[in-house]
């Protein structure tokens, strides 16, 4: 009977579409993985911290999460302090470093966008020292030989940062260490006199460490400028990038930025 030769070819299409079927099953897994991006964090509050219930909070931390979710992307969060962080971006082995100055250095190896909000670098000391700063309001005024000014290993706090770190009597000085807390210590107890740091996370350290009323800010400050994203040239291509940028923006666009930010940005208590 004539009517039987469709047989063979219904079950092709059959066997097709199951194969179809199957292809598609497999392949959604490593599509996902293949927009997994590894994104570095530190305790950092309020931009990076755990929460009373272990969970990683922060602004910084909901950005990135933000955006990639709209990119159909996700974070893998990666703890490491900033200078290894840095040299794990420029290996590939890290793809995403939020709060980074833009240098030519780091331009090198690491493609770079604007965060939506800015930063202020300022300089932190005793309460009882404070008068002796006077009205300086740069760090190349507020400086003199012997005095020793904390900062964390790898941090470029602005312009006149890395100008004085041209000057061989500034770099002498400088106690360096991975995590700000350390220094703030350090400041206390009168093993350092000065602390660099940005005003946002100052505050919030100062506060839990129960040393805002011992330690204070100074007139110097390192200037208002946007703190970068940075991308690993290794490991992320520029097309990603402009996805970024985008999805970030369509942040701004319907107030989620600003909602966060709120979240926040307000007095820690």
């Amino acid at each position: 009977m004539r009517s039987t030769g469709r047989w063979p070819t219904i079950r092709r299409v059959r066997r097709l579409l199951h194969l179809i079927a199957v292809l598609a099953i497999c392949t959604a897994p490593a599509l996902a993985r293949g927009c997994e991006l590894r994104v570095r964090w530190n305790p950092d509050p309020p931009f990076s911290m755990r929460d009373a219930d272990g969970h990683l909070v922060g602004l910084r931390v909901e950005l990135a999460e933000h955006t990639l979710e709209r990119m159909g992307c996700h974070a893998i969060w990666v703890e490491l302090p900033w200078a290894r962080a840095l040299i794990e971006l420029e290996a590939g082995r890290l793809d995403i470093l939020q709060g980074s100055v833009r240098r030519p250095e780091r331009e090198a190896y690491a493609r770079m966008l604007d965060e939506p909000f800015t930063v202020s670098n300022r300089l932190y000391v005793r309460t009882a020292d404070r008068a002796a700063f006077g009205s300086a309001s740069r760090l190349q005024q507020a400086w003199r030989p012997g005095l020793k000014l904390g900062v964390q290993i790898g941090v470029v706090y602005g312009a006149d940062y890395a100008q004085m770190l041209l000057d061989d009597r500034f770099r002498a000085v400088l106690t360096q260490a991975p995590v700000r807390r350390s220094l703030w210590q350090m400041l206390d107890i009168g093993r350092i006199d000065a602390v660099l740091a940005d005003e946002v996370t100052a505050r919030w350290e100062l506060a839990e460490l129960g040393l805002g009323a011992r330690v204070q800010p100074t007139a110097v400050t390192m200037g208002e400028a946007p703190a970068q994203v940075m991308f690993s040239r290794r490991s992320v291509d520029p097309a990603l990038v402009e996805r970024y940028r985008e999805a970030s923006e369509s942040l701004r666009r319907d107030g989620s930025l600003g909602r966060i930010q709120g979240k926040y940005l307000g007095d820690p208590g």
